[in-house]
């Protein structure tokens, strides 16, 4: 029965150290992401949500992994009752936190995507503009294009418009050879586009909206 129990008591430290890691590399996006204010430049005032919620739930879930994590890697090998109860407790609350979410998900489907649908469209524009306003959040857009190898938001290279030309230089594939590279207005461009980020990232603030 011991070696049973020496057994569980291990794969429940190594599960929780690797648990533990995750926390610490989300949180250490997340602050990231906090002292660079990247994610700032992609949403607008009069879009109604606010820049960093979507930062502070990452800090929040990052935090709570790497506190469980801890919790049951010290309850696990001290053997601490009251750490693993707690351990206990905090896995139960997420799971039925995740439920919770699961049905408002469910529930307000249709009016997310709307809204995911109707704010991409509008920054799409701000590719194509000339306005003050399109020019800041045209120079966010190249500074992740470039770090994130892609183009566009929705429709790739063809969301810049007539500003394709003179911003090209962010979506140009370095090797030519590469299967995620396309040719547009005579240039080697990522067919890859933002958009999948783009949306995690408004889906995060969306309910401020």
């Amino acid at each position: 029965m011991a070696g049973v129990n020496n057994c569980i008591k291990y794969s429940m430290f190594i599960f929780n150290f690797l648990f533990w890691l995750c926390g610490i590399l989300i949180l250490a996006l997340a602050i990231w992401l906090r002292v660079s204010k990247a994610e700032q430049e992609f949403v607008q005032e009069d879009s109604g949500m606010h820049p960093s919620i979507a930062v502070n739930i990452l800090i929040a879930v990052g935090a709570t992994i790497m506190i469980l994590g801890f919790l049951g890697c010290c309850g696990a090998m001290r053997e601490s009752r009251c750490m693993l109860l707690v351990f206990f407790i905090g896995l139960l609350l997420i799971l039925l936190l995740q439920v919770a979410a699961g049905i408002v998900g469910v529930t307000y489907r249709s009016e997310y995507e709307h809204i995911l649908n109707e704010t991409l469209h509008n920054n799409v524009d701000l590719l194509s503009g000339t306005d003050e306003k399109a020019k800041s959040f045209q120079k966010a857009l190249i500074n992740f294009q470039k770090e994130f190898k892609c183009c566009g938001l929705i429709d790739g290279a063809s969301d810049w418009g007539s500003n394709f030309q003179q911003n090209s230089e962010s979506c140009e594939c370095s090797d030519m050879s590469d299967s995620s590279c396309i040719l547009y207005e005579g240039k080697h461009v990522y067919k890859q586009i933002l958009g999948l980020i783009f949306s995690m990232v408004l889906f995060c603030q969306i309910g401020n909206k």
